[in-house]
């Protein structure tokens, strides 16, 4: 069981309070992640990747085991700890400002 973490607006836009837990069967990567969870909550479809070509938001960052992955390839795979639900998977709003 894979368990991600979403900022409060993304929570509130899919009704969950709380982690999410998603079951994905085969390798474990944001891609498969990305994909199971908007499978599960079709409201969060656009507002994590662009429709057209599946590319990350630019203030959308994703963080695992304490790393920063969003620049990472969507199809590489994550870390152990969040394949065997050790860690959860972290979808971060950016915050910009000045």
């Amino acid at each position: 069981m894979i368990r991600v973490v979403l900022p409060a607006h993304l929570r509130k836009l899919a009704h969950v309070d709380g982690e999410v837990s998603l079951e994905i069967a085969g390798q474990i990567t944001q891609r498969s992640i990305l994909d199971a969870l908007e499978a599960r909550y079709p409201m969060l479809r656009g507002t994590i990747r662009d429709h057209a070509n599946g590319k990350r938001r630019a203030f959308v960052r994703f963080f695992a085991c304490g790393e920063d992955l969003s620049h990472e390839s969507p199809d590489t795979p994550l870390p152990e700890a969040i394949a065997t639900g050790a860690q959860p998977f972290m979808i971060v709003g950016a915050i910009a400002g000045g």
